[in-house]
């Protein structure tokens, strides 16, 4: 992770900063717009941008799911709002440019396609938003994204258990800005909640420190839920606030 992306990073409370591309996002000028209907690998022609499709797995996430993909609207309408989360503000958040990181080894790049915002396979609309804590600090910040995938929800959540299992040694990726270094991915425990769902940690480099970032994705029938959250002033694990999924999961099902 490079010094200009963390600086960027760093900036307005930490909370304001965590925008979705995720680091990426930050660089542009807000008015560029991701095309929802083509793949990072589509955007970025290059073979290590694609991962190879994940064999199905004995979990929850191997199960095609039930009902009809929302479109934009429909994602917007499902997304939080301040009522449903006492003591956050939510607010809006730009989509992703379509540029972003690039994983060099292919294996990795369904962790890196979360990381910019557009978990693959992509879907066919997305919606973003940034919750932060309602206190001076904003904290704790968490960056929330739908996805509405249809019966390719449930790949997206095996493809990043098979990502976090083969790159849990690290993995580098590219970018426009410049390189970056992933120390290490592992499993967290999380909520069991959704129709399935996946916690894990990607730890950053940053001149030899580490940059925890973690991730909780849920599916609730043909629709990915993506929460993000950092810690960018030590080591410690930050929490991804387990009320804050639970409205999300509960909107969903209405």
């Amino acid at each position: 992770m490079t010094r200009r992306r963390i600086a960027r990073l760093t900036t307005a409370a930490v909370a304001a900063a965590l925008t979705l591309g995720l680091t990426t996002a930050c660089e542009g000028d807000g008015g560029e717009k991701k095309d929802e209907g083509k793949s990072v690998a589509e955007q970025k022609p290059t073979p290590s941008a694609t991962a190879p499709p994940a064999a199905p797995s004995p979990t929850p996430s191997s199960v095609a799911p039930a009902g009809k993909p929302l479109a934009k609207a429909e994602l917007e309408k499902a997304m939080l709002v301040a009522a449903d989360v006492p003591g956050f503000n939510v607010g809006p958040m730009d989509a992703p440019p379509p540029e972003g990181e690039i994983a060099e080894k292919p294996e990795c790049a369904p962790l890196i396609s979360v990381l910019n915002g557009q978990p693959e396979p992509t879907g066919s609309a997305a919606a973003y938003r940034q919750l932060t804590g309602a206190n001076k600090d904003l904290k704790p910040a968490v960056s929330e994204y739908l996805t509405s995938h249809g019966p390719s929800a449930a790949t997206v959540l095996s493809r990043l258990r098979a990502a976090a299992t083969a790159c849990q040694g690290g993995f580098t990726t590219r970018s426009a800005s410049g390189p970056s270094t992933y120390k290490g991915v592992k499993e967290l425990p999380g909520q069991r909640i959704g129709d399935d769902s996946f916690t894990y940690q990607l730890t950053a480099d940053f001149e030899g420190a580490p940059v925890p970032l973690v991730f909780q994705v849920v599916r609730q029938g043909p629709t990915v839920a993506t929460f993000y959250t950092a810690n960018f002033e030590g080591p410690a694990t930050p929490k991804i606030p387990e009320a804050i999924v639970t409205a999300q999961v509960n909107k969903l099902k209405k």
